[in-house]
């Protein structure tokens, strides 16, 4: 069974010959850049460093990389929309093609938002904003060529969507302006959702156009939680952000066959059932340190008929933290939980961060597989 054909059983909630892993195939599934630079440093390899979001420093890694640490899946990731927005403003200051400013502070990881452009924005400035082009052609030329190469060296096929509009409705009005326009200018919310959901419906549209008969899995997501319970109600979930979900997701659905991949962080324990009424097919990265979210066994009980998962191996204490040791029981532990009957794919909870030592990362991954051959033995 090649990885291709082991991710496919798994998503289908069969058992394949082992859990398929995910490492490096979306940005929430790879490693930050400096994390990425120290592996490499481990294992002996000299090249330079690569990303593919500038903003959050999520690492382009590289096929031998891949192929050491038993990654089933490759990326598919559309080219940047036109735009009239970018530009740097110094080393460490750029706007991006969404207007949107970001700042790397001294010492810190990541870029912040330091300017949200709608902050003061009313209804009609939406109409003349200058929004990217999501949907141009030169996004997606090669893909097709691109997916096909995967698939004939073994490998499924993860495509990027893009599709977040409640993250980017948070990240361009402000996100202390978003949640009090949920709650009391919902006329302007609804507005600058719709038009977030339009922008992202045609790019999909546009990806599938050229990619979809070779896509295995599209990544969507949307951050729906903290680390105690969700952003906002489950009441105003259902009410302002689930149809549009629905629509994004059916979208999808009547033009592919891959399985949606839908990413938030947090305890979003109260949302499952609604995102898989939405139309969601596998959901990442299982927060386990986040609430309820670390009951594993709990949600595949109760979700496992419906919905398949990927992630679940701790970021917040056993990777940076733990032994070696103490990671191959974290990985026995939630495939013990997670994989029965397939609908499991194994990875970090999160871009592995520059604090986590890379024996700890290998353990992760070779233990999957030790581990993870099934029939299952835990």
């Amino acid at each position: 069974m090649n990885s291709h054909e082991r991710v496919l059983c798994a998503l289908n909630h069969e058992e394949p010959d082992r859990v398929p892993i995910f490492f490096g195939a979306s940005g929430v599934t790879t490693m930050l850049g400096q994390a990425y630079d120290r592996l490499k440093a481990h294992l002996g390899i000299d090249r330079e460093t690569k990303v593919f979001w500038r903003a959050l420093g999520y690492s382009l890694l590289d096929e031998e990389v891949m192929e050491r640490c038993h990654s089933d899946a490759r990326p598919l990731i559309p080219g940047p929309p036109p735009s009239t927005l970018p530009r740097d403003i110094s080393e460490s200051e750029f706007v991006d093609v969404w207007g949107l400013q970001w700042l790397r502070h001294p010492g810190s990881l990541y870029h912040e938002i330091s300017v949200p452009p709608l902050a003061g924005a009313t209804i009609d400035d939406l109409d003349s904003y200058p929004w990217p082009d999501l949907a141009h052609p030169s996004r997606f030329e090669g893909l097709a060529d691109r997916a096909k190469a995967i698939h004939d060296a073994g490998h499924a096929v993860v495509a990027l969507s893009g599709i977040s509009p409640f993250e980017f409705c948070y990240m361009l009005r402000g996100i202390e302006n978003c949640f009090a326009d949920l709650a009391c200018d919902p006329e302007f919310a609804e507005a600058l959702l719709r038009k977030l959901t339009d922008l992202m419906r045609g790019a999909v549209i546009a990806l599938l156009e050229e990619a979809g008969p070779h896509i295995d899995v599209i990544v969507t997501g949307d951050d729906m939680g903290s680390q105690e319970t969700t952003l906002i109600s489950p009441q105003m979930y259902r009410r302002m952000v689930k149809p549009l979900h629905a629509e994004l997701f059916h979208a999808i659905k009547q033009r592919t066959k891959a399985k949606i991949f839908y990413h938030s962080d947090g305890n979003i324990y109260s949302l499952i059932g609604d995102l898989i009424e939405a139309g969601i097919d596998l959901l990442n990265p299982i927060h386990v340190a986040a609430g309820t979210m670390g009951d594993t066994a709990r949600l595949k009980r109760e979700f496992g008929a419906r919905l398949s998962f990927c992630g679940a191996i701790d970021t917040s204490w056993v990777l940076p933290r733990g032994t070696t040791d103490d990671v191959r029981a974290e990985v026995r532990r939630r495939i013990k939980d997670l994989a029965p009957g397939g609908g499991y794919i194994l990875s970090s909870v999160h871009c592995i961060q520059p604090d986590v030592p890379p024996e700890n990362v290998l353990a992760m991954f070779d233990e999957a597989v030790a581990a993870g051959r099934y029939p299952l033995a835990l």
